[in-house]
């Protein structure tokens, strides 16, 4: 065989593992997006009260389930490795040790968004009624925060041991309970009988209307049904037999919780920092009035739903370096690294022809305004231009992650999205230095530089690591 012919056999085999991989953390992204969307959606009919205090509170409560979560991500690089070399019997005991750090995330931030919310809600000058409603929200949420944070820690082990599919299992019953109990604790009794007729039963007539209330408790529940789903399948599946997970507890590791924070840690904080960047750029282009705030919501609403792409090849990236690293063959690892990336451009064009054959009938779906639907398609179409950045710095991203190199890239983030994004965004949006105001679409110019340098720092740092790791093994 020529050596030409090899090549595409191996790249044609690796995409198809990876794409394998991909497709399930896809449609689990998807499914949670999906929850997202069934309470602004619901809580909106239900009142325009009730939709402020979801929106107010998911402002909280998501920045910071974020950071919890993608410090649990930690876990998957660290399965993975030890998978890769065969080493099962090691898993276990990195996997509680997860469970612990969960633990105490998870009832900390309970905590916070119960203790913490009024005080933050009188700062931000919120009005009276939607913050009293978005208190009763987030307390309710705040009893499915740890259940949040005990099922990412097992997903991330079950991504690590390459088996995707439960997470897709799992969200999609997390969405098939939100919803439905969204409905009946949001609308209660009068939303049944103006569904169903007079016949709906007595008992269920009496069910009150929580408003934004059952919005949150509806949440709550479908996080402790993903949560107690993925326990239960990680007990009872064979495919995680090597590890036996749950024939014992190990107690609290020191050393092993710091490897997990060390990984995982500039995980989070990098989610955090890309998360709080965008609604600071909401804040900041507010003076623009109504019309440039939605058509911004929607732009971004429409390129976060596409974005879904490349960051699950990016998350299924991570896995595959992760255990060819484990496996000792470096040289392999940067042949996935890199085939990777290759996958993520032409996805990214991909994603840039769906936009540019979609976005005005999805559009009409968001709003009737012809002023945002203009404007919103003016920003979508400079979305189209950082589609190869933003696929290229998440994928590059997954791929250092699989590395372990986790601090250098919350560092290039940081940089990147805030000096770089920000800084020339907010330079142009507001027509700095005697340049024209370019208002809204400044920031997101801003933005575009902003991912390219990420793309171009992180593919700097990808080199560096890989040849090093081939170099001293």
């Amino acid at each position: 065989m020529s050596s030409t012919a090899n090549r595409f056999y191996r790249c044609r085999r690796e995409t198809v593992a990876l794409v394998r991989l991909s497709l399930p953390i896809c449609g689990a992204q998807l499914a949670q997006s999906g929850m997202s969307a069934a309470d602004v959606i619901m809580s909106g009919r239900a009142s325009a009260v009730d939709l402020a205090a979801v929106s107010v509170g998911a402002s909280l409560w998501v920045p910071l389930m974020l950071l919890m979560t993608g410090t649990l991500m930690g876990v998957t690089p660290i399965v993975a490795h030890q998978v890769g070399g065969g080493h099962f019997e090691r898993v276990r005991g990195k996997v509680h040790q997860a469970l612990w750090v969960a633990l105490v995330f998870g009832c900390c931030s309970a905590l916070a968004l119960t203790l913490g919310a009024r005080g933050i809600f009188r700062w931000m000058q919120i009005p009276a009624d939607v913050a009293d409603l978005a208190n009763d929200y987030l307390t309710a949420v705040a009893f499915g925060i740890p259940a949040v944070a005990f099922y990412q820690a097992l997903r991330a082990f079950s991504d690590g041991m390459h088996h995707t599919r439960p997470s897709l299992w799992m969200s999609l019953a997390g969405l098939g309970v939100n919803i439905p109990s969204n409905f009946l604790l949001i609308y209660g009794g009068p939303g049944l009988v103006e569904m169903l007729g007079n016949g709906v039963p007595v008992l269920l007539r009496q069910l009150p209307a929580l408003g934004a209330l059952g919005c949150g408790i509806a949440t709550a529940i479908s996080m402790w049904a993903m949560c107690l789903g993925m326990a239960w399948y990680t007990r009872r599946s064979r495919a995680y037999a090597p590890v036996n997970l749950w024939e014992a507890p190990t107690a609290p590791c020191w050393r092993e919780i710091g490897e997990l924070l060390y990984i995982g840690l500039p995980i989070g904080l990098a989610i955090f920092f890309e998360v709080t960047l965008f609604t600071v750029i909401t804040l900041l282009v507010a003076y623009l009035g109504e019309i440039t705030v939605a058509a911004h919501q929607i732009a971004l609403n429409v390129t976060s739903i596409l974005f879904m792409l490349p960051l699950s090849l990016s998350m299924a990236l991570t896995v595959r370096v992760s255990n060819r690293l484990g496996a000792g063959d470096s040289v392999e690892a940067r042949f996935v690294a890199w085939n990777g990336i290759a996958i993520g451009c032409l996805l990214a064009l991909f994603n840039s022809l769906l936009i540019w054959l979609i976005a005005k009938p999805v559009l009409s779906l968001y709003t009737s305004n012809t002023e945002v639907q203009d404007l919103a398609m003016s920003l979508i179409l400079l979305a189209m231009l950082f589609q190869i950045s933003d696929s290229l710095q998440v994928n590059l991203a997954g791929a250092l992650r699989g590395y372990k190199d986790t601090r250098v890239v919350m560092g290039i983030t940081l940089i990147s999205y805030w000096l770089i994004g920000l800084g020339c965004g907010h330079w142009l949006g507001r027509g700095l230095g005697g340049f024209d105001a370019l208002g809204i679409h400044g920031y997101w110019i801003g933005l575009n530089a902003g991912l390219t340098a990420a793309a171009v720092l992180l593919g700097w740092r990808l080199a560096i690591v890989s040849r090093r790791r081939i170099i001293h093994g």
